[in-house]
Formats: structure tokens, C-alpha cells, sequence
């Protein structure tokens, strides 16, 4: 599935602002201390609309939906949110039930990091990568990508602004890819709106990076 995307992404200037932006979030969330390795991948493909995250904490996101971002803070907003499908186990809950093994689990993982010699590998990413998500799953990495935004000092409601950009491409002929594996619950702007006013009563600091 990596190299379906076109592999990774050549710019390295972009990769090390993912590279940037990934590790703020988890030091100050404190998840870098998890037990997870996190690594965060930049993907070439400047057609398709998408961010996964396999069990483990690979995550990725295509240029083309990097490119639509407008500010370090969106960019957060989707790697928070990724980062909890990660740290809520929804992807690892999902094999299970699926009666994926462990093993094959790891070759994933070891896929991800360059090595896609086993077809059985590039299966297992294929079937999680086009894995739905429930709407519960989604609220709930929803909202820990929100506190993982303010811990960080990034303006969460900066997702809303990526709420927009899957809104407008979900506009054309072919939905996003983004959509198809995270189904839009209807009402998750409004969710992000409620969480955000839980967290900020008193309105969001101006001092919070875009």
C-alpha cells in the first residue's frame, strides 16, 4: 500500500516539518514515553487524499493532502488524530477481530520501514489502510487529537480547517480516500467545537499557534 501511494516522499524539507510537528505532540502529551515507537511518514502521492496509522505508531499522510494543509497547526490536527487511533488501539482492536496473528502484525510494521519484499505484508497493509473506522473510534481519536493539539500550543480548532479542506475534496467525482477509511460521522466539527469549549471555557488563548 506504501508504494501504491508512489513511496515516500522525495521533499525533505516537508518530511522533517511532519518529522517536527509529529514529535511535538507526543512530548507534550508525554506519549513519547508510551512504550510506542512512533514514526511519522510523508507518502508521494499528490492524487490521493489520505492519512493512516498502522498498530505500533506508523503513520502516514500523502503529499496531496499535506499540500492542502494551510499551517503547522492543521498539520497537527491530523497527525493528533492519527496518533490516537494509534494510542487507542482501534486498528489493533480491528485485526483481532479479524483473527490477523501477531506475527504477521510485525511484518507490517517491518513493511512500513522499507522492507515490502512479502506479499503478505503488502496484504495486511491493504486491509488496514481500507479499514472503516466506527464513529465511536472516530469521536474518540477526534477528541484526544484536540488535547494533544493543546498540549502542544497548537490552536485545536485548527482541525475544523481540515474538516474543511476533506469537505471541499469530498466535492468532486471520487471521494478522498481519507473518507472512504475515516467515515465522517456527520457531526464531527460540532464534536470538535464542543470539545475545544470543554477544554478553553473561557475562550482559546490567543497565544496558541495556528
Amino acid at each position: 500500500m506504501v508504494r501504491q501511494h508512489g513511496g515516500l516522499a522525495a521533499d525533505e524539507n516537508a518530511q522533517r516539518v511532519v518529522d517536527a510537528v509529529g514529535a511535538e505532540l507526543l512530548r507534550a502529551s508525554g506519549i513519547d514515553k508510551s512504550g510506542y515507537r512512533f514514526d511519522f511518514h510523508l507518502l508521494a502521492d499528490t492524487q490521493t487524499i489520505n492519512a493512516f496509522a498502522l498498530p505500533g505508531g506508523q503513520c502516514f499522510i500523502t503529499a496531496a493532502l499535506f499540500n492542502k494543509l494551510k499551517s503547522k497547526g492543521q498539520l497537527a490536527g491530523v497527525l493528533g488524530h492519527e496518533i490516537g487511533h494509534v494510542i487507542a488501539r482501534h486498528g489493533a482492536q480491528r485485526m483481532a477481530k479479524q483473527s490477523l496473528t501477531q506475527g504477521l502484525v510485525s511484518s507490517v510494521l517491518i513493511g512500513a520501514n522499507g522492507d515490502q519484499s512479502t506479499a503478505r505484508a503488502a496484504q495486511m497493509i491493504g486491509s488496514m489502510v481500507n479499514m472503516k473506522y466506527g464513529r465511536e473510534d472516530e469521536l474518540e481519536s477526534d477528541e484526544l487529537g484536540v488535547k494533544m493539539m493543546a498540549q502542544a500550543r497548537y490552536n485545536p480548532l485548527s482541525m475544523l480547517a481540515v474538516m474543511k479542506v476533506l469537505k471541499a475534496a469530498s466535492g468532486g467525482s471520487r471521494q478522498p480516500e481519507f473518507l472512504s477509511t475515516h467515515p465522517d460521522p456527520g457531526n464531527r466539527a460540532e464534536r470538535i467545537e464542543q470539545i475545544v469549549a470543554a477544554l478553553f471555557p473561557e475562550g482559546v488563548p490567543p497565544e496558541l499557534r495556528p
